[in-house]
């Protein structure tokens, strides 16, 4: 049974700097009447690693050309009035949590509340700890840093102190312009995903069919926490562009499906774009 009967559909792409460029997309996204725009996060690729690519093979360039999502996500807000801007996801394990919470909370406010905070722990050791990162510790210290950011974007005066956060009382504006901050998605597939969302997320990101068949367990985890999985945003990354399997995810309970871009110039991504539009536009009817 559908949980929407209004589902979204949205675009994710690593925005490089050999790709259609972040404005242009945005653009093209809001004409043609999709949903949503997000960006995926990498500030750097080591050279050298000992962390298996999850795809396998060899790692994608786009993942050391891919621009900073948050400035490319500022410039797509000044150029759109409509669609929800988001990361897929933020690598909160290696931004500092303070100064995170001032770049979302512009960035929701000056795209007038339209900003989805997708999160994750990401997956390449090496990366998070060029940052200094603790990768064993790292969805502890994600849990750290998600709660002290949502004290910065709710309180006057927020202060927090945990294991891996700690600081004392802060003035932090703006606020975001969505009340409590804009909604935490987390993007993940493990069977701790399910508790990790119930407390401290607004949604959950799973990617293509990981983690489709678990609404069960996503429900039973939100009930214990007095929460229903009718109030979560449910969001399908690499949905299928097959209409009978698109169909099958709504089903499902997911409420926005979010399609998968190359990193490919303009040429090749703007008709793509046309043909995700007109899925979209033949589920909605």
């Amino acid at each position: 049974m559908a949980f929407s009967d209004d589902p979204k559909f949205g675009v994710t792409i690593f925005p490089t700097d050999y790709s259609i460029q972040p404005v242009e997309l945005a653009k093209a996204v809001e004409e043609r009447g999709l949903d949503s725009l997000f960006f995926p996060e990498h500030t750097h690729i080591p050279t050298s690693r000992a962390t298996p690519f999850p795809g396998g093979g060899d790692l994608p360039q786009m993942y050391w050309h891919t621009h900073d999502p948050f400035v490319a996500l500022g410039a797509c807000a000044a150029v759109t009035e409509r669609i929800r801007l988001g990361t897929g996801i933020c690598l909160v394990i290696e931004r500092d949590p303070i100064t995170l919470a001032k770049e979302v909370a512009s960035l929701d406010v000056i795209s007038n509340g339209r900003f989805v905070l997708g999160i994750g722990a990401g997956w390449n050791r090496e990366e998070m700890e060029n940052h200094g990162a603790n990768y064993p510790k790292r969805w502890a210290v994600v849990r750290e840093k998600v709660l002290a950011m949502k004290a910065i974007w709710s309180e006057d005066e927020a202060e927090f102190h945990g294991e891996h956060v700690d600081f004392d009382s802060i003035w932090s504006w703006p606020k975001p312009a969505q009340a409590g901050g804009p909604p935490i998605w987390i993007g993940a597939n493990s069977k701790w995903v399910f508790d990790r969302v119930a407390e401290y997320a607004d949604g959950w990101m799973p990617i293509g069919g990981l983690g489709s068949g678990n609404m069960e367990r996503m429900g039973e985890a939100l009930a214990a926490r007095g929460r229903k999985i009718e109030d979560l945003e449910l969001a399908l990354f690499g949905a299928p562009t097959n209409v009978d399997q698109l169909k099958g995810r709504i089903d499902q309970g997911f409420d926005e499906l979010i399609f998968t871009l190359p990193d490919a110039p303009a040429d090749k991504v703007l008709p793509l774009l046309d043909k995700l539009s007109g899925i979209a536009d033949s589920i909605r009817g």
